[in-house]
């Protein structure tokens, strides 16, 4: 049976972290690799846009830093000989390309979702082609492959694309299983894909995760193992909780409410292309390869625990609608969705009250939304306001809508914080709950919120 590994960036550091990934692919039967780009290679692509679109004269710069980054890696794990030099050859024309695109912005001082979709595809790309040319340096057959050539198949949404799983199985069995036949490791870059007019398109944050899953379910894999530079799931941010624990095992429907709600361990879509099959999945730290990570089961975890996790994101904003009677108003709440979904602005969640709709939205989405929704404003909406202090906070479990009580028990904790709850909401996830307070307080109610359930 085939298996599928997926390595993020924070695995895919320097030299010595490719090495290490490597060993951990030599050897293992019909593996097929899915990489995200070399830490800090997306944070590159995103400032090089920013520069072109200002001045051309930045591009040299900004490609001399990229190309540094690589052949650091190059310089610190390929023995000298011709697969060191076709290695740097493929990286040296994937760079040229990427010259090309900022060329062009720069010369029209506009960026289309398009070109921005294909500049930044190139982070995932250069990575395969180093770990690719890595393992063939290592005398591990290889063969670096192009997301979008191998069929990872989307809807063509450009920023925040959605697979289609039908065509991707189709396409990319087609390519991929022959060269598992002949002992060859596939590398695929993750994180983009290909639109039904044959552009290229972006999975969000974190996409390369969704990219494995995808793969995962066209290849029918046995197991998917998620290498990232963390232990797994936590029962809480170690950096907010010290004494967060180790999930071993949960359910999907939990680790997708847990990436939804902030845990940055997984996309929060990982999990769907794998619906409906056997797959094994599993979160490991590459840093101790030994570890049994997390496990993510399609059906229930086992666990004795009523809560699994707490997950917070404090990086949220909130459009408030008010009106009266807006909340039995039909049709507007379609019609200020649609507005927002027309201009790429996603929307987290929406909590309704008979004169109040509030919509949570990524900070960065909030201005401009708000000033949408203020141009189309009529009668029925009264005023339409802004609130970027609050922060959401989720709790997770299997058995969270089966316990009597486990409310009562997150917001007792809460309350004896003095700390006030803003809004909350429970019932949309059979898993899951999540209610709003203020930023400054978020730290203090994940850990009282943690201490009542892990004591």
């Amino acid at each position: 049976m085939a298996k599928v590994m997926k390595f993020g960036g924070g695995c895919l550091r320097d030299g010595r972290s490719f090495a290490r990934a490597c060993a951990i692919i030599d050897g293992q039967p019909r593996v097929t690799v899915v990489v995200s780009a070399v830490s800090g290679v997306t944070e590159l692509l995103l400032s090089a846009i920013d520069q072109a679109k200002r001045q051309e004269k930045s591009i040299p710069a900004i490609l001399s830093r990229l190309a540094e980054k690589h052949r650091a890696v190059i310089e610190g794990v390929c023995p000298p000989g011709r697969g060191k030099k076709r290695l740097q050859g493929a990286i040296a024309s994937q760079l040229s390309q990427v010259g090309r695109l900022l060329t062009g912005i720069a010369c029209h001082r506009d960026l289309t979702p398009g070109v921005r979709s294909r500049l930044l595809s190139h982070g995932e790309r250069l990575a395969a082609r180093l770990l690719a040319g890595i393992l063939e340096s290592r005398g591990t057959r290889a063969k670096a492959l192009d997301a979008h050539r191998a069929g990872i198949c989307t809807d063509g949404n450009h920023a925040n694309a959605s697979i289609d799983r039908g065509r991707t199985r189709r396409i990319l069995r087609a390519r991929v299983v022959p060269l598992l036949r002949r002992g060859v490791v596939p590398v695929i870059p993750g994180f983009f894909g290909r639109g039904p007019d044959g552009a290229i398109t972006l999975l969000g944050r974190n996409g390369s995760d969704y990219s494995a899953a995808a793969v995962a379910y066209a290849l029918g894999a046995q197991s998917l193992e998620i290498w990232k530079d963390v232990d797994g799931f936590m029962s809480a941010d170690p950096s907010l909780v010290p004494t967060a624990r180790r999930l071993r095992r949960l359910s999907f429907a939990e680790a997708a409410e847990l990436s939804y709600f902030g845990a940055r361990i997984l996309h929060p879509r990982t999990v769907e292309p794998l619906a409906g099959i056997r797959t094994r999945v599993f979160v490991r730290n590459m840093g101790e390869p030994g570890s049994a990570g997390s496990e993510i089961v399609a059906g229930c975890s086992g666990r004795r625990e009523d809560v699994a996790g707490i997950a917070a994101n404090r990086h949220l904003a909130i459009i408030r609608v008010h009106g009266a009677g807006i909340g039995s108003k039909p049709g507007l709440l379609a019609a200020v969705s649609s507005l927002l979904g027309g201009a790429g602005i996603n929307i987290h969640s929406v909590l309704t009250s008979q004169t109040c709709i509030n919509l949570l939205l990524d900070p960065a989405d909030a201005r401009s939304g708000l000033k949408k929704i203020k141009a189309a404003a009529n009668g029925v909406i009264r005023k339409v306001e802004l609130e970027e202090r609050l922060a959401l906070i989720g709790v997770v479990g299997e058995r969270i809508m089966e316990r009597k009580g486990i409310y009562a028990r997150i917001f007792s904790a809460v309350a004896r914080e003095r700390i006030n709850v803003e809004m909350a909401a429970a019932g949309a996830s059979s898993v899951a709950c999540y209610f709003l307070v203020q930023r400054a307080d978020m730290d203090r109610a994940v850990r009282a919120v943690h201490d009542e359930f892990f004591p």
